[in-house]
């Protein structure tokens, strides 16, 4: 089991659940609880999360291990480790606090991954991005984690005596002096967004929505010292690897459960870091890629014409040899011509058939949905089929015009991409209709992934250069509870979007053999 101390919204815990599950393997089932402490962070929420578990815990089969997600899901299970996970193995990851990770490896059936975030390694990559910097301002909050970082931030003054460091504290701020604060930085500031969760009005932000705010505010870069936002408007530095810090603690419980004792391992100080930045804002604000750490990585990096076209430039490219063989073989045979075209045309369906992208959207088309349902099935992996039907279609074809039916299918296809995870793959099904695969039948993950779909069309889409409001009807049906056979698990989710048709659109149902 992985208990998170936030919910699965976080793209820092979805980065975390993609090591986990990478370092398990396929074979060991992985369960999931969220504290959600970002957003609610009380007593009575504590407390009604130590409920639900126990009673969860008192009616499942024992688990092997259970791996916690940062500060908060420690705390919360070193608390009630007597009740709830007696002579269970503990691993953490994601842990900031030095103390409460060294104190909690005391205990010989706890080990875990310090999330060490490298301060200092950004402060001198903001120097080198902008040497006359004279001013170090960190973007933090009250929130456990924001305590963590804000000790350790204050405490690298002493190493940087012609810097001044400073603080904008969220959890002190209105919205609307945030807003002005980010953009009245001076162009002397290294900016270092650290956490963001709540401003003073109780107003909560995700990472997305802190990160665009940070980016359409702030006047000079922004550093990260975790992957999650890089490549959304923040320019990057020396971070940890959420989903390498989640792969070491999986592989940690797995060699637990094959029996290396908890108490042989050692405190893992050195977390997994590397130097990432994007391309975009190096060139927003006019900084040399040369200033950079050597083996930087480098995202949304410009490509040439061959580097962006070097997946279909191969197979042309032997296509257009194995013709030119073709041909002159044919020259100097015309007995085995008629054969050759025969073969040239089979080819040809060949490259045809594998085809596995639709033309319009470039997301993958319903061969590529068949293909992969029927292998999960296959293989009896749980999953779940979400069809999603554009509302009133046709009327946006018949008052707009097709081009304007055609972008609405484009920016569909487009929010859904945004979704795209290591579980979750969108597909265009067929006509005005898309279909997703979600690797996991959990009620919670389904729920959540269904709120998600349904925003996809919360925000206006832009047709024949005007604002219009798109809305689409959601069915979601569940492999193997509402059926075990590929062709009936989508009529499922077909009957369930109708439902939904029926009962006034732009919402989502799960389907119920009782309502058909």
């Amino acid at each position: 089991m992985f208990i998170s101390s936030y919910s699965y919204a976080w793209e820092q815990v979805q980065l975390q659940i993609e090591g986990i599950r990478a370092g398990l393997g396929e074979d060991v089932i992985l369960d999931y609880e969220f504290m959600d402490t970002k957003r609610v962070n009380t007593e009575e929420s504590l407390q009604l999360f130590y409920e639900g578990l126990a009673y969860r815990l008192s009616v499942v089969e024992p688990y092997d291990a259970v791996i916690l997600g940062d500060d908060a899901a420690l705390r919360f299970a070193m608390k009630y480790q007597e009740e709830l996970f007696s002579g269970i193995p503990l691993v953490f990851e994601g842990v900031n606090d030095e103390e409460l990770a060294a104190e909690a490896v005391k205990d010989p059936m706890i080990a875990g991954v310090l999330e060490k975030l490298s301060i200092e390694k950004n402060i001198e990559l903001g120097l080198k991005l902008n040497p006359k910097a004279k001013r170090v301002v960190a973007i933090l909050d009250d929130s456990i984690t924001g305590e963590a970082e804000r000790k350790r931030f204050f405490e690298c003054a002493e190493q940087y005596p012609n810097l001044e460091f400073d603080e904008i504290n969220i959890s002190q701020c209105k919205n609307y002096s945030l807003r002005y604060t980010l953009g009245s930085l001076s162009k002397d500031t290294i900016l270092i967004y650290i956490v963001m969760t709540e401003d003073v009005d109780g107003r909560t932000y995700t990472d997305k929505q802190a990160v665009d705010l940070i980016t359409e505010c702030s006047t000079v870069p922004t550093l990260r010292m975790v992957d999650g936002g890089i490549g959304s408007g923040l320019l990057g530095g020396n971070v940890v690897s959420m989903r390498k810090s989640g792969e070491i603690a999986a592989q940690m419980v797995m060699e637990i459960i094959t029996g290396t004792p908890v108490d042989s391992f050692e405190l893992v100080t050195d977390s997994p870091q590397t130097y990432c930045v994007d391309a975009h804002v190096m060139d927003r604000f006019n900084i040399s890629m040369s200033v950079l750490p050597k083996d930087t990585e480098i995202i949304n990096k410009k490509t040439t014409f061959f580097e962006r076209n070097r997946e279909a430039m191969i197979p042309v490219s032997f296509l257009g040899i194995v013709v030119v063989v073709v041909l002159g073989w044919a020259l100097f045979d015309n007995l085995k011509r008629r054969r050759l075209m025969v073969e040239l045309e089979g080819t040809k369906k060949i490259m045809e058939s594998a085809s596995q992208h639709d033309f319009l959207t470039g997301i993958p088309n319903r061969s590529k949905f068949m293909s992969d349902i029927e292998r999960l099935v296959g293989e009896k992996k749980p999953c779940t089929v979400i069809m999603i039907d554009i509302d009133d279609f046709k009327k946006i074809n018949d008052t707009l015009g097709h081009t304007a039916g055609d972008e609405a299918l484009k920016q569909v296809a487009s929010r859904l991409r945004d979704m795209d995870s290591q579980i979750l793959t969108p597909y265009r099904f067929a006509g005005d209709e898309f279909i997703l695969i979600l690797e996991s039948n959990q009620y919670k993950i389904v729920e959540k992934t269904a709120y998600q779909c349904r925003q996809v069309f919360t925000s206006p889409f832009v047709l024949d250069g005007k604002k219009a409001k798109v809305c689409g009807s959601i069915g979601i049906a569940s492999y193997p509870k509402d059926s075990e056979d590929v062709e009936q698990l989508i009529i499922c989710a077909d009957d369930a979007m109708y439902q939904v048709k029926k009962n006034g659109k732009n919402d989502f149902a799960f389907y119920s053999a009782q309502k058909i």
